[in-house]
């Protein structure tokens, strides 16, 4: 069976179960098996997110055309 069959057929057992409190377990694990994307950063790359949050946060901006000829 492929991925996108297992998927559908998943579907459709959750939507025929009734038990409530099964339907909670299943979202509470669902919502923690997601993957926030800042944790799979380095802590260099989350260290130059931040300086440009920083940087925005002070008034540091370009506008995107200088932006473009810089790294042009």
């Amino acid at each position: 069976m492929d991925i996108q069959t297992t998927k559908i057929e998943l579907v459709k057992t959750i939507l025929a179960i009734e038990n409530i409190e099964f339907i909670q377990k299943v979202a509470d694990f669902i919502s923690k098996e997601k993957i926030d994307f800042w944790n799979e950063l380095s802590a260099s790359e989350q260290k130059e997110i931040k300086k440009g949050i920083d940087d925005l946060n002070q008034g540091k901006r370009i506008s995107y055309d200088s932006f473009l000829r810089k790294i042009s």
